[in-house]
């Protein structure tokens, strides 16, 4: 069975990711910044935002995989997916600006736990039942 709806969701939170990964190697050239970061705040900033990325959606995009072969119709998939991708996008949207919009970074987070809590709970429910 072909991972179509995943495969595409999975591809967009790559590109997120590399977006977020262009603006710290942009930031470290820009600086000349090659380790850490030297305790420059707009690089940490930027840093984060990437890494938060790197951290939360491994996970997200598992549990999508699992729960497209569990067979859930494409539109769970869809709105899981969608809510992921926003979610990436919105967090590092508040959190990279200066000064932090926190209602996007909030917002951000909240879609992409809530997809996490969603689709993990589906699994569960569709593993007992």
């Amino acid at each position: 069975m072909p991972l179509t709806l995943t495969s595409f969701y999975a591809a967009l939170t790559a590109l997120v990711f590399l977006v977020l990964s262009w603006r710290v190697i942009q930031y470290r050239r820009a600086s000349s910044i090659s380790l850490g970061d030297t305790g420059d705040k707009n690089l940490l900033k930027r840093m984060r935002a990437q890494a938060n990325c790197a951290e939360y959606s491994p996970i997200a995009l598992i549990l999508l995989m699992l729960t497209e072969l569990n067979g859930a119709p494409a539109i769970a998939i869809h709105l899981m997916g969608i809510a992921l991708v926003a979610g990436r996008v919105l967090h590092p949207l508040g959190f990279a600006s200066t000064p932090q919009k926190i209602v996007l970074r909030q917002l951000g987070m909240l879609l992409t736990l809530g997809m996490i809590a969603f689709s993990a709970l589906g699994l569960i429910g569709h593993s007992l039942l």
